[in-house]
């Protein structure tokens, strides 16, 4: 069986992309900075990335993500309305 999204709310779609967005920066911001810690430091150089931007760069993505999902999904929708949505197909499960 074939349907068509036609039409997706970005309001929704930018919360839900904002959460996904700060935990997966989250957890690549750690994993960066583990990594960055054990590497060993030149002489002279300067010390490893702040704390202040390790907990910064979670919020940012989320804020992007709250700004351009919202954006891509009223583009989506104009263009649904125009020429139609993405087809998809669906099938019972057998079990």
């Amino acid at each position: 069986m074939s349907k068509r999204i036609s039409r997706i709310a970005p309001w929704q779609a930018g919360k839900l992309f904002a959460l996904i967005y700060f935990g997966l920066s989250l957890a690549f911001v750690i994993l960066f900075e583990l990594a960055n810690l054990l590497a060993p430091l030149p002489e002279g150089s300067k010390p490893h990335m702040s704390v202040a931007v390790l907990f910064l760069v979670p919020f940012l993505y989320a804020l992007a993500g709250l700004i351009f999902v919202p954006l891509a999904c009223w583009i989506y929708n104009t263009a649904a309305a125009m020429v139609g949505g993405l087809e998809i197909t669906l099938t019972d499960d057998p079990g």
